[in-house]
């Protein structure tokens, strides 16, 4: 799946397909209550929600569907050469193939780009292979979240210092 892939900036016919992602994937984790990104006003616009500055999101798709996506924005109320890791989720066809670790390195780019000195991330204990890859790719263990995501019901954070290299 991986080589037939195309990875984009989302645009405004990808909206609903990237709400269905959403709230097909988060479920799936139990990561749809209260505290969690599935209720996030954005997720019925997430193309207006990331056409302001420094912010980004991005799409996958396979075979013309979107399958994922991840974006990177300012983390809300964290300094302002801190971003966040924002709603990046898969349907399962899409998952074990690469294409997490590919939109990632894509998003943390991006970021650099944009003047991020660190990224920071919320996740669920049951999210383990993201953990994997969050890991695998030099994110660090916090204790306790940053800034004011809203996210109460996140139970692993991440950081990782975007000066190092990737």
């Amino acid at each position: 799946m991986s080589t037939d892939l195309t990875l984009r900036p989302i645009e405004a016919r990808d909206d609903a397909a990237v709400a269905a992602v959403i709230r097909a994937v988060m479920p799936e984790f139990g990561a749809d209550g209260p505290g969690f990104a599935i209720h996030d006003p954005e997720v019925d616009a997430m193309s207006a929600a990331y056409t302001r500055p420094r912010h980004a999101y991005f799409v996958v798709e396979h075979e013309g569907r979107v399958v994922g996506g991840g974006g990177i924005a300012p983390l809300d109320g964290g300094a302002p050469d801190v971003c966040e890791l924002r709603k990046m989720y898969f349907l399962p066809q899409a998952r074990g193939h690469g294409v997490g670790e590919r939109l990632l390195r894509h998003c943390l780019e991006f970021a650099r780009g944009a003047g991020y000195r660190q990224c920071y991330l919320e996740t669920l204990a049951g999210m383990a292979q993201a953990q994997k890859l969050y890991q695998r790719l030099g994110f660090e263990t916090l204790c306790a979240p940053m800034g004011r995501t809203g996210h109460f019901g996140c139970d692993r954070w991440y950081a990782l210092d975007l000066t190092k290299s990737a």
